[in-house]
């Protein structure tokens, strides 16, 4: 074989392995966790961060939480805002994912992430409770949110908006609302 075969080979060899290790990426990150889960990952842009972290107003001290949790990016934002941030999250990959970035963090003791159902879960004891659910999510979630939730907890809610509960203010694509 001539130099030219063997490197074309070699080449096209790489060019599979990346697209082998782009497809596990993509299917242990995004597509799996549909077919399980019942969720999909949507990963949060710095500006939405920056604006729930902003609205949010957290005080050292604040107990907060992140419905479906994904990467942990959001827990670990309230966790150096002040808070001692909870994430709930079905994907056991992505609980992992998290776990890993709250210890590089230093954030242990600080942030949580936990392998639940947030359906599950009792959200009475949280100050600021966050999400980036779908529409159709919301009714049932606003609901499960008046029966939990003490009065004056911050709500914010990326994109999509609550039926009922009218925002009290806005930033960006971030919805604040108060319990």
């Amino acid at each position: 074989m001539d130099f030219k075969v063997i490197s074309f080979l070699v080449i096209l060899g790489f060019v599979a392995i990346y697209f082998f290790v782009y497809f596990l990426y993509v299917f242990f990150y995004f597509l799996l966790p549909m077919f399980f889960w019942g969720a999909f990952f949507a990963k949060t842009d710095d500006v939405s961060l920056q604006n729930m972290i902003k609205l949010a107003k957290i005080k050292p001290g604040d107990i907060a939480v992140d419905l479906g949790s994904g990467d942990g990016k959001i827990v670990i934002a309230m966790a150096k805002a002040g808070a001692i941030a909870y994430g709930f999250e079905i994907n056991p990959f992505l609980v992992w994912v998290s776990r890993i970035k709250i210890k590089k963090a230093g954030l242990n003791g600080k942030a949580f992430v936990y392998c639940k159902n947030f359906w599950k879960e009792d959200l009475s004891k949280y100050d600021v409770v966050m999400m980036f659910q779908l529409s159709h999510v919301m009714a049932s979630l606003e609901k499960k949110l008046e029966k939990q939730l003490k009065g004056g907890t911050r709500v914010l809610a990326k994109y999509f908006v609550f039926p009922n509960w009218k925002a009290i203010e806005s930033l960006g694509m971030i919805n604040l609302y108060k319990k």
